[in-house]
């Protein structure tokens, strides 16, 4: 799906803010409400907006320690790839998923209460996988989530 300018527009509004109502998004792209809701349902039925998710501090619900976890695979094998992808995506401590190029296969965010609950995580999520030949783990002192995505032009 290509984007125009007001396509463009609206989608880096919702991600700065997706509670704006419609009425409001409508003022900042210069369209009737009706015409930025019918865009709106156009983009998320294009699969261009995927979401619409609450930030949420994590200290509020439990998360006392974050931590970058980069994991070295024995084999690099379409099957293990995503046999391991799959696990990762199931357990409720990852928070975001890396596929590299490079030495490292995966890098790994995880959110988990402290460092007794990361080094559980670590040795029955991790090493104990059949794919996994080594971990290498960093804890992360600051995570700042940006706005979201940049939103580029069209080339051409």
């Amino acid at each position: 799906m290509e984007l125009d300018r007001t396509d463009r527009a609206l989608v880096r509004a919702l991600q700065e803010d997706a509670r704006q109502t419609v009425k409001e998004l409508a003022a900042g792209v210069a369209l009737s409400p009706s015409a930025t809701h019918a865009r709106i349902q156009r983009l998320r039925e294009e699969g261009v907006i995927t979401a619409f998710r609450a930030e949420v501090d994590p200290a509020a619900v439990g998360v006392g320690l974050q931590a970058l976890i980069q994991v070295h695979l024995r084999r690099h094998a379409r099957e293990a790839l995503e046999a391991f992808r799959a696990h990762l995506i199931e357990l409720p401590e990852v928070v975001a998923v890396t596929h590299l190029t490079g030495s490292v296969d995966f890098l790994v965010h995880v959110a988990v209460r402290d460092v007794a609950h990361l080094r559980s995580l670590a040795l029955g999520a991790f090493t104990t996988r059949e794919e996994v030949s080594r971990i290498e783990t960093a804890i992360v002192y600051e995570h700042v989530t940006t706005s979201g995505w940049p939103v580029y032009d069209q080339p051409g």
